[in-house]
């Protein structure tokens, strides 16, 4: 579970990471009575879980309450990337000097903790890593010793820092290795981390995402996820359903993870032709999933208005062709005139005779029956792209 910014930032502070002060505000009267509270010059701040806030019109720097009171109205209700904006922070200004990056994370690969830095901050991390990776330090942590001062400072020279700005950040590093470990997440990051022009040193952004198997040792969390999740992911988490919300336009579901995934990146390489569509969910029905489940999965994402069209791509094996095929065609009966949006399916495996079969017999006007994944990922680009 990722968290939400301000979120992130009230997390921080219970650990001792300098942070400023950040209010949050779901109306623009709200933002007014918050940004009175601070004082002085506050940012407005879209509190949605993607990037590219500030270049959408999410970020809005005010210098009074009522500046706040407007900049929220503009900014709640935006969409986002597809996430659309229900709650603003109202955060402290602060007159920056210099801006850097830090982040832990799990390293899956290594089977180990990695800490990333930079004395550049403030661009997005991945176009650092492209365009000039010598800038960017990456520094293995032991998961038994940790970040301890020594560790931190070491992290610190790697990423570019002189002694005396490697002196001030390093005891920040060692609060935010305790954020990542005893509050059981994959990845805490900062970016930017910056100097003030009074030299203080301060969390200006936060990242944090908490790893969902350690659950039941954070029992406080459950009204945290409840707050936070979308209302098609509360639906789908509901029917027990693998679902994550993107940004694009196909509809992807798919039975296995790593089908899921491959079929993301064809129908992203396909929308490149079709005007740059691109998935809008992850969807995995499990191996095992029934025409109930299929069903389910299909009323969740046919109800995103993001959704232009949808790819089921089904791979039969424990769920046979055929039980996929009647939870289509159950899903489209119960939907009725709400079902609008044309769907692609690509079905293969076992059953998969019978399955075309009763798809080919119900012959649904919004049904289209593709045999390959290349193919049905062009057809699902081509059809959002109308």
């Amino acid at each position: 579970m990722d968290l939400f910014e301000y979120q992130a930032r009230d997390m921080f502070e219970k650990y001792g990471v300098p942070v400023l002060q950040g209010l949050t505000a779901d109306t623009p009267e709200e933002a007014e009575v918050a940004a009175a509270k601070i004082g002085g010059t506050v940012v407005v701040k879209a509190q949605v879980k993607t990037g590219g806030r500030g270049k959408a019109g999410g970020v809005k720097v005010v210098h009074n309450p009522a500046e706040a009171r407007e900049a929220a109205s503009k900014i709640l209700g935006l969409d986002i990337k597809g996430h659309v904006v229900k709650r603003v922070m109202i955060a402290e200004g602060a007159k920056i000097a210099k801006e850097f990056y830090f982040s832990v994370l799990l390293d899956r690969s290594n089977r180990t903790f990695l800490s990333l830095c930079s004395v550049e901050g403030g661009m997005e991390i991945e176009q650092l890593a492209e365009e000039r990776p010598e800038a960017l330090a990456k520094v293995p942590v032991d998961a038994v010793t940790g970040i301890d001062l020594a560790k931190a400072l070491e992290i610190a020279k790697a990423g570019g820092f002189d002694d005396e700005m490697a002196a001030k950040v390093a005891p920040v590093f060692v609060k935010l290795y305790d954020v990542f470990v005893k509050e059981d997440t994959t990845l805490v990051e900062v970016n930017p981390l910056v100097l003030t022009e009074d030299g203080q040193i301060l969390a200006l952004d936060g990242k944090v995402s908490l790893d969902d198997n350690a659950e039941f040792r954070h029992p406080e969390r459950e009204s945290m996820e409840r707050d936070q999740l979308d209302p098609l992911e509360a639906k789908a988490k509901a029917m027990d359903l693998n679902y994550v919300k993107l940004d694009g336009e196909v509809g992807i579901i798919g039975n296995g993870a790593g089908l899921v995934m491959s079929t993301l990146d064809v129908v992203a390489y396909a929308g490149e032709k079709h005007g740059g569509v691109r998935p809008a969910n992850f969807l995995d029905i499990g191996g095992g999933a029934s025409a109930e489940v299929m069903a389910a999965g299909l009323d969740v994402i046919l109800n995103d208005p993001q959704v232009k069209s949808v790819f089921v791509n089904v791979f039969g094996g424990i769920t046979a062709c055929d039980a996929v095929a009647n939870g289509i065609v159950g899903a489209l009966e119960t939907l009725g005139d709400k079902a609008t949006k044309p769907l692609v399916v690509r079905l293969d495996g076992n059953n998969v005779v019978e399955g075309r079969r009763i798809l080919a017999d119900r012959n649904h006007p919004l049904v289209t029956v593709v045999e390959t994944m290349d193919e049905a990922a062009d057809k699902a680009a081509e059809l959002a792209n109308r």
